[in-house]
């Protein structure tokens, strides 16, 4: 499976974990492989579980970064997207941030409206110009 196709993955496993907040993302994944709802992808798999293990962490670097709006006003779309590509740049350190962005602003295209993908790439964009200068 390609990068951007485990992304959307990860992706679409975060989705489903804002509407399954109780189950566990290894048993979400698991349950998903068992229904050939999603293949076997061990990327797609690593940073979904990551990112849903990070959470608080993810979420705090939204909130600091997201100037127009609190965190109940992001879709859930927008907040899934930002919370992998976020896990990426914070863990995934062989990713360049600008993949991880573009990566992300291709996913919002998909599944939001225009100002969703703009709000995305924006605070991304900010994190990280901010974490190249730390």
């Amino acid at each position: 499976m390609a990068r951007r196709e485990s992304r959307e993955q990860a992706f679409i496993l975060m989705f489903e974990k804002s509407f399954q907040k109780d189950l566990d993302m290894k048993e979400m994944i698991d349950i998903n492989i068992a229904n050939e709802l999603i293949e076997h992808d061990g990327f797609a798999q690593e940073l979904a579980v990551k990112a849903s293990e990070n959470i608080e962490e993810i979420d705090s670097v939204i909130e600091k970064y997201s100037v127009a709006r609190k965190m109940n006003r992001i879709s859930k779309v927008s907040l899934s997207v930002l919370r992998i590509a976020i896990c990426e740049m914070l863990f995934f350190k062989d990713i360049p941030y600008g993949v991880s962005i573009n990566e992300a602003v291709e996913i919002c295209k998909k599944y939001a409206s225009e100002d969703e993908y703009a709000y995305v790439n924006g605070l991304l964009g900010a994190f990280a110009r901010n974490s190249e200068v730390d």
